[in-house]
C-alpha cells in the first residue's frame, strides 16, 4: 500500500497558476513533514530561473528532458538553499515537474534524477544522519499542463534502483495551522584546530569534524521540557487542552525545552588524549534561538528532542558554511602569524507562514536589510512578505569587538538579553547546562593563528 500525502489547499491553489510559458518543463520542491503513518506538504516552490549563471537552462530542439542535467544541479542547489530556511521538523519531502502531454513518456526518468540529486544536495554536510526510523520515501509529482490532471509516485532514497510507487495525493485546508513548536536557546562554545597543511580541503574538513565533535555532544545531551524530564515515547501533547477557535482549529502551543549535557560518568578506564599539529585555531563562542514544528498526529515527546537537536547542529552548521563559503574556495585563506581575526557569524530572522503556526527562516549578516530578506524569500520559497511579518527579534548579529575585548581578557563573551528575558540557572545536580532560554541572543567566531 501506497504511503498517503495530506496536502495544504494553499499548494494546490499555487500548483494550479504555474505555467510552462513556451518551456519545455518546469521543476520545483515540496516541503512538509514525513511520519511513520502520515506525511504532510505545506508548501511548493517552483524552481527559480538560472539567471546567475548568464542563461536559462539549455533546451533541446525536440524538447527533449534526458539531457537537461544542467537543470538537475540547478533544482539540487536550489534545495539546498531551501533546506537552510527550514526550522526543525520540515524537510525537502519531494519534487514536482509541469509539462505539456507530448512530454508525459520521459517524465518518470527526469523526475527519478531530480528526487536523487535533491536528497543528496539537502544532505550534504550535515552534521547528523538519517536513522532507520526516518522515512526514506520521497514524492514526485507530475503535473501536466494543459489538462492540470497529475500522477503522485514515491522513490526510496535509500535505494538507488528503486520502482516507483504509486501515493494518494488528497487536499486538505490548514494541515499546518495548529502544529505545536519546540524551541530553546543553546550557548555555543566551540573550538575547533586547523591543520598544518592549509589547502581549503583540508580546512573545510577540519571545520567538519570539529562540528562533527560538538554535534555529538548535542545529540547525547538530555531535554527538559517546560521543566519536566519526559518519557520519550510518551505523547507530546498529552495533558495539553484543545481549546477550538471560530475558526475550527487549535491553538499551536509551544513548548521551551533545555538541552543539558549529562554529568560525565566515572569509569576506570584509562583516558587517552590525541595530539594534532596545528597552525590556526578556529573558535566560535555565543548563543543561538533554534525552534522545531511537530504535526498534530500523536507526536512523540522523542521526535520532538530529534527535530530540536537537528535544528541545532542545521543552524551552525548553515551560519558556518555560509560564512566559510568565500574562505573555503581560496586556498590563501588562512593567516601567518600571531594574528586574530574576528566576526560575526548572521543572526536567524523568522518569516510566518500564511495560514500556519510555522515560521520559516533566514540568516541575516551585519550589513543586510529587511529587503534582502525579502528578496530570498521571493527567490528561493515563491513567497512575498513585508517588514512587518519579519521577526527579528530572536538574535543579534554578535558585537566582533566584544568578542574581541573578552577573548583578550579571558572572559566568556556575554550575550545580548532584553529585558523581558534572562537566562535560565540550572543546578549543578541536573547536569551541566548545555543551553538556557533567551529571547535575544549573538554569535561570533575567531580566527587563531600561531607563529612559528
Amino acid at each position: 500500500m501506497g504511503r498517503t500525502y495530506f496536502v495544504d489547499d494553499a499548494v494546490g491553489q499555487y500548483l494550479s497558476t504555474l505555467n510552462t510559458k513556451g518551456k519545455p518543463f518546469l521543476t520545483g520542491l515540496f516541503v512538509g513533514q514525513s511520519s511513520s503513518q502520515k506525511d504532510y506538504v505545506i508548501l511548493a516552490t517552483q524552481t527559480p530561473p538560472m539567471q546567475d549563471v548568464g542563461e536559462e537552462a539549455p533546451i533541446n530542439k525536440k524538447g527533449s528532458l534526458q539531457q537537461d542535467r544542467q537543470s538537475e544541479e540547478w533544482a539540487a542547489e536550489h534545495a539546498r538553499q531551501v533546506s537552510r530556511m527550514l526550522p526543525g521538523g520540515l524537510t525537502v519531502i519531494g519534487v514536482f515537474i509541469v509539462t505539456p502531454t507530448e512530454l508525459t513518456k520521459e517524465v518518470q526518468a527526469l523526475l527519478q534524477r531530480l528526487v536523487f540529486a535533491v536528497e543528496k544536495a539537502v544532505m550534504k554536510g550535515k552534521l547528523w544522519a538519517a536513522g532507520e526510523e526516518d522515512v526514506s520515501d520521497r514524492v514526485a509529482l507530475h503535473i501536466c499542463s494543459t489538462t492540470k490532471k497529475f500522477v503522485c509516485r514515491t522513490y526510496d532514497v535509500r535505494d538507488h534502483k528503486c520502482s516507483p510507487k504509486p501515493a494518494d495525493w488528497k487536499y486538505q485546508n490548514g494541515v499546518s495551522a495548529s502544529w505545536p513548536c519546540v524551541e530553546c536557546a543553546i550557548s555555543v562554545d566551540i573550538h575547533i584546530p586547523v591543520s598544518e597543511v592549509s589547502t581549503s580541503q583540508t580546512l573545510e574538513k577540519n571545520i567538519q569534524n570539529g562540528l562533527a565533535r560538538w554535534a555529538k555532544q548535542v545529540n547525547q545531551s538530555v531535554c527538559l521540557i517546560n521543566g519536566q524530564l519526559k518519557c520519550e515515547d510518551s505523547e507530546l501533547l498529552e495533558g495539553q487542552k484543545k481549546n477550538v477557535r471560530g475558526s475550527g482549529h487549535h491553538s499551536a502551543p509551544t513548548f521551551v525545552v533545555q538541552l543539558l549535557k549529562p554529568m560525565p560518568q566515572t569509569s576506570e578506564e584509562r583516558s587517552t588524549a590525541a595530539v594534532q599539529v596545528c597552525s590556526s585555531s578556529i573558535n566560535l563562542k555565543g548563543a543561538v534561538f533554534c525552534r522545531a514544528y511537530l504535526h498534530t498526529n500523536k507526536p512523540k515527546v522523542k521526535d520532538a528532542i530529534q527535530a530540536l537537536k537537528r535544528d541545532v547542529c542545521n543552524t551552525i552548521s548553515s551560519r558556518c558554511e555560509m560564512l566559510f563559503e568565500d574562505l573555503l574556495m581560496s586556498e590563501s585563506s588562512s593567516t601567518s602569524g600571531a594574528e586574530k581575526e574576528f566576526h560575526g557569524l548572521p543572526k536567524r530572522v523568522f518569516v510566518p507562514l500564511t495560514g500556519s503556526s510555522v515560521m520559516f527562516c533566514d540568516y541575516m549578516f551585519g550589513d543586510e536589510l529587511a529587503a534582502d530578506i525579502q528578496e530570498r524569500f521571493s527567490e528561493m520559497l515563491d513567497y512575498d512578505t513585508d517588514d512587518l511579518q519579519l521577526d527579528m527579534s530572536k538574535e543579534e548579529v554578535a558585537d566582533p569587538d566584544a568578542f574581541k575585548n573578552s577573548e583578550g581578557e579571558k572572559e566568556e563573551l556575554k550575550n545580548v538579553v532584553t529585558d523581558q528575558s534572562k537566562i535560565s540557572k540550572i543546578r549543578q545536580n541536573v547536569g551541566v547546562a548545555l543551553a538556557a532560554a533567551v529571547t535575544l541572543v549573538a554569535v561570533a567566531f575567531s580566527v587563531l593563528s600561531f607563529s612559528d
